[in-house]
């Protein structure tokens, strides 16, 4: 491994310091919610409340830091979708140089606008990330730049890997660390400071199933690209992961965990409910693994990764969270068309506390519409216990319920 000498534990220690001149203070959180459901000691480093709202300004900054003068003068170019490219912009401003940032047409506009507000240039290039870096590179040579790879560079990974530093010296004794997975970087940085400060700790990563790119990888012991990716992690919705670090990753993660989309959707469920916290859906994967982690008793630490998650895509995965977890459901009934029916099955309903949110009255269902009108009601319930409470009330009172499965 001809750049091994580069992942030092001095190298680390220098990182750790250079990144507290810009990073806010992410101290571990005790969640009593998943070390209930999974019988271990769950802490969260969230870094969704880091400053431009992910973990990304660490690898960013350092790495500028370790750049000559020349190569600073000259600007700096990178491609992203979104927390690199303002991780970037952030650590440019503080070091007082220009960055360029190429992002794909796709982008969300308050993420351009995010990372303009940063002072960096934005160009908009391709339709996903591959497309918009292959453009940077074309830029980068054209006029000098100074490139600063989202993942695939041995300093960016070191100043991801402060995170590690900061877990252990707050919680000593932590057994397992569990990490999110998109190109590799922060698994690499983590996973490799924690092993150079005690070979004990397990790093697990974590992939989301549509995009599992390092998953691949490692199981045919070299870098692999996926032919696509389809997850809802936006973030971690890598096809390539990286080559510089795949030597350092494969060397000291102990195991790679795929989360399906599902998992991520109710996860954002439970962050919001029990601990009041956004965290984009990437930033989920750690939590959403933890069913999945097989020990009891473990002091077991998840990174957040990150909190950037526009309102449509917020306001859609509660809906869908809402309904997988059975608090929210439509149930059709068929009754006939006379005075009273509506009140009789609301009068069913309210007995066992449901709640109606909707109500569509259909009265074409059937030809003979003394026989038959259709109804369709959307309930709120506490869960599946009480959803099928509910349905019970009404079978018993002669309806005949049917779960109609549709979006609010």
């Amino acid at each position: 491994m001809a750049e091994e000498s580069k992942m030092t534990l001095e190298k680390f220690e220098e990182a750790y310091e250079a990144v507290k001149k810009v990073t806010l203070e992410t101290k571990l959180i005790y969640s009593d919610y998943w070390s209930g459901s999974t019988g271990n000691k769950v802490y969260l480093k969230p870094e969704n409340l880091q400053r431009t709202g992910a973990y990304k300004v660490r690898g960013a900054y350092y790495k500028i830091t370790t750049l000559s003068d020349e190569e600073r003068k000259k600007g700096l170019i990178t491609a992203s979708a979104g927390n690199h490219a303002q991780g970037v912009a952030y650590a440019a401003k503080c070091y007082g140089v220009k960055a360029t940032i190429v992002m794909p047409t796709s982008t969300p506009l308050i993420k351009v606008n995010r990372t303009k507000a940063l002072g960096a240039e934005v160009v908009l290039h391709g339709n996903v990330y591959d497309e918009a870096y292959e453009h940077a590179c074309k830029l980068a040579e054209e006029n000098g730049y100074t490139m600063v790879h989202p993942f695939d560079d041995l300093d960016v990974a070191t100043g991801q890997g402060t995170i590690a530093m900061e877990i252990i010296k707050e919680l000593p004794t932590v057994d397992y660390i569990l990490v999110p997975i998109g190109g590799g970087g922060l698994a690499t940085g983590v996973s490799t400071l924690a092993k150079l400060l005690n070979p004990k700790i397990k790093v697990i990563g974590v992939e989301p199933a549509g995009a599992n790119c390092m998953q691949e990888s490692i199981k045919a012991g070299h870098v692999v690209t996926l032919p696509g990716v389809n997850t809802i992690a936006d973030g971690t919705a890598v096809k390539t992961p990286g080559e510089k670090i795949f030597p350092y990753l494969t060397k000291n993660i102990d195991d790679i965990i795929t989360v399906p989309d599902e998992d991520l959707v109710v996860s954002f469920l439970d962050m919001v409910e029990n601990h009041k916290m956004v965290v984009e859906n990437s930033g989920l994967l750690s939590v959403a693994a933890l069913k999945q982690l097989d020990c009891k008793d473990k002091k077991v630490a998840c990174v957040l990764s990150g909190g950037n998650m526009d309102i449509i895509t917020m306001s859609s995965v509660v809906q869908q969270g809402l309904i997988m977890r059975d608090r929210i459901f439509t149930v059709s009934v068929l009754l006939p068309d006379k005075p009273g029916e509506l009140s009789r099955v609301s009068g069913i309903i309210a007995e066992v506390n449901g709640n109606v949110i909707k109500l569509e009255h259909n009265q074409f269902v059937s030809i003979n519409r003394n026989a038959a009108v259709e109804l369709r009601i959307t309930l709120e319930a506490f869960g599946s216990e009480h959803k099928e409470q509910i349905l019970k009330a009404l079978t018993e009172k002669g309806f005949k319920p049917k779960i109609v499965r549709t979006n609010i």
